[in-house]
């Protein structure tokens, strides 16, 4: 239980749901126990009477007295039947208390895990995968929620039934009482024993389903490569494979399942028969009444279930356990990029490294080393690198993504580790080299990083981007839906969507991080005569691995393995003929070939 108390935060915040909870599952239990008492009382005016009635035969009275015995029978009938229904509007109150609080308590947590998510640096994204951070705030966030809901609402069910029902029993006969609790405890234990193999062989079918989802669907998205390679025979016999797999786990879950129940029913039925039994002997010595036995078979039934359940919620409890532990593991993670004065400002855009390295904490490769440069407010900067240079780590600094492992990034001459996050990201625009786009309309994706966004303005960043044209001819327009991933969009749309989407910010500092790697030579040299426009009076770094694109910068920096290798002008780095002027001649040689 250790890992669970961090929930006792939630369970203080909605403790007036668990104390009414607590006292509607106290009246639904007195509701429970008087039937069994009308029944005794029932059977034993019964008992009593029919002899009496017998002897009234030919007599006139025995019509009179008939109509009052009947009369009390009906009483006792209606009685239990306003109990039962008592019963289940105190039963309705009993859910709509804890149950309904155990929903709360899910909606506020998985709500804090995933706020918890955002603050996360992105070495923490790098370090795990997206399909466990999803179980965490589903999967186990609703076996949790089984701990908070019924294992509390049956627990409480138990020990009250137990403290009002016990008493009861051992005042008419304790050793009925101890016949009739004989079986009960076998029965938890074997419904808990029981309840985990069916759990671990759940989670098998789980992995098997998980497995078998996973092999569909990539056989799906990679349809045009299995018709292409002629591998459909191979795909149908892998699918068969995993299937009968499945099929293997689901039928061991079946022959479990199928002696569960008939060992309840079988531990049941053995109390009951213990009970007419010790009974039975009662009755003869005449210490007790067949009411009385009617009686105690309804109290070892009402008892069956609240036991029967001390075994599922045992097990529901362990699960909540191990899942509460594997959240908190990520609610303990804490960002170490952080504020230090929390400095909320406009600023200029001037961008200064000082002896910046930069090593991954979790691959220890070092990306950058011992980089200098300064920016200009205003100013451009191109960035030029092959794959692995260290280009976008430039970026991610810059927009504090991560820190620096060594030497200073200074903004405005003030330390970026000084401002409010926010504040400083809100006044960037970033193109990332991996596009994502949110399954949702055009004109929201390019108006995601403002407020309140125009239509105007979002028109305009679309035209900057030279998108305009392309959108227009959609029958939808700015309202298409771009699918899952953008998937509706070719690769040079997305990314001049994702261009639009960082200039509609009208940033301060733009950052381009390799963003025309997906269209032509034309296409990107009309972006980038429209570019020249939208860099104007803003600081504007352009990564690529693409010479022509850092023709646009007032400066250009070269990269090779994290170390500055050329700095200066197109015009100075070109009459160098070093790096630069080498790579400048390949990618335009190859241009001309491929035109």
């Amino acid at each position: 239980m250790k890992e669970l108390r961090y929930l006792n935060k939630y369970l203080l915040k909605y403790k007036w749901h668990i104390i009414w909870g607590s006292v509607f599952v106290v009246i639904s239990n007195i509701f429970q126990i008087l039937p069994a008492q009308m029944v005794r009382h029932a059977i034993d005016l019964v008992i009593d009477n029919i002899r009496l009635y017998q002897s009234f035969e030919q007599v006139n009275v025995q019509s009179d007295f008939f109509d009052v015995f009947a009369y009390g029978i009906l009483v006792y009938a209606v009685l239990i039947l306003v109990m039962a229904l008592l019963r289940g509007i105190f039963l309705y109150f009993v859910r709509q208390t804890l149950i309904v609080m155990s929903r709360l308590v899910e909606y506020d947590l998985k709500n804090e895990i995933f706020e918890h998510y955002q603050s996360l640096p992105l070495s923490f994204y790098r370090r795990n995968n997206t399909g466990d951070l999803m179980n965490r705030i589903s999967e186990d966030v609703g076996r949790v929620r089984m701990y908070l809901g019924p294992s509390i609402m049956y627990g409480l069910q138990l020990v009250t039934l137990f403290g009002m029902l016990i008493p009861i029993m051992f005042s008419i006969s304790p050793m009925l009482t101890w016949y009739s609790l004989i079986p009960l405890p076998i029965l938890s234990f074997s419904i808990y024993y029981v309840n985990n193999i069916i759990e671990r062989r759940s989670e098998e079918i789980q992995k098997s389903q998980s497995r078998l989802s996973t092999f569909v669907q990539e056989a799906f998205s990679g349809i045009r490569v299995l018709k292409s390679f002629t591998r459909e025979k191979e795909s149908v016999n892998n699918f068969s494979i995993e299937s009968d797999e499945y099929k293997r786990q689901s039928l061991k879950l079946t022959r479990v399942q199928a002696l569960f129940f008939p060992l309840i029913t079988g531990l049941i039925g053995l109390s009951t028969i213990l009970a007419v039994y010790a009974g039975g002997v009662e009755v003869i010595d005449g210490a007790l009444t067949f009411g009385n036995i009617a009686e105690f078979i309804i109290y070892v039934n009402l008892l069956t279930w609240p036991v029967a359940s001390l075994g599922w919620t045992s097990s529901l409890v362990q699960r909540a356990e191990a899942s509460q532990k594997r959240i908190n593991e990520f609610l303990r993670t804490k960002t170490d990029i952080i504020s230090e004065e929390n400095l909320e400002r406009e600023i200029n855009g001037k961008i200064e490294f000082n002896n910046v390295t930069f090593k991954y904490p979790d691959t220890g490769i070092v990306a950058l080393k011992d980089i200098s440069f300064e920016i200009k407010p205003g100013e451009s900067l191109a960035i030029i690198g092959t794959t692995g240079s260290g280009k976008s780590t430039i970026a991610n600094l810059i927009g504090r993504l991560y820190d620096t492992t060594e030497g200073r990034i200074l903004i405005d001459d003030v330390s970026i580790k000084k401002y409010h996050l926010f504040s400083l990201r809100s006044q960037m625009g970033f193109v990332p080299q991996d596009v994502f786009l949110f399954s949702d309309t055009i004109h929201n994706n390019i108006a995601f990083g403002i407020a309140n966004a125009d239509d105007e303005k979002v028109k305009q960043a679309a035209k900057d981007a030279d998108v305009y044209d392309n959108i227009m001819e959609f029958p939808q327009q700015f309202m298409t839906r771009v699918g899952e991933r953008g998937i509706t969009l070719s690769g040079g749309q997305k990314q001049r969507v994702s261009i639009a989407r960082a200039v509609a910010r009208e940033p301060k500092i733009l950052i381009l991080d390799d963003a025309l790697s997906a269209v032509d030579t034309k296409t990107e040299n009309t972006i980038l005569n429209s570019m020249k426009k939208i860099m104007k009076g803003r600081t504007s770094i352009i990564i690529s691995h693409r010479v022509s694109s850092a023709k646009l910068a007032n400066k250009i920096i070269v990269l090779d393995d994290g170390v500055i290798i050329e700095e200066g002008t197109h015009e100075s780095l070109f009459a160098k003929g070093g790096v630069y002027r080498e790579l400048y001649e390949k990618q335009t040689q190859s241009a001309e070939v491929e035109n």
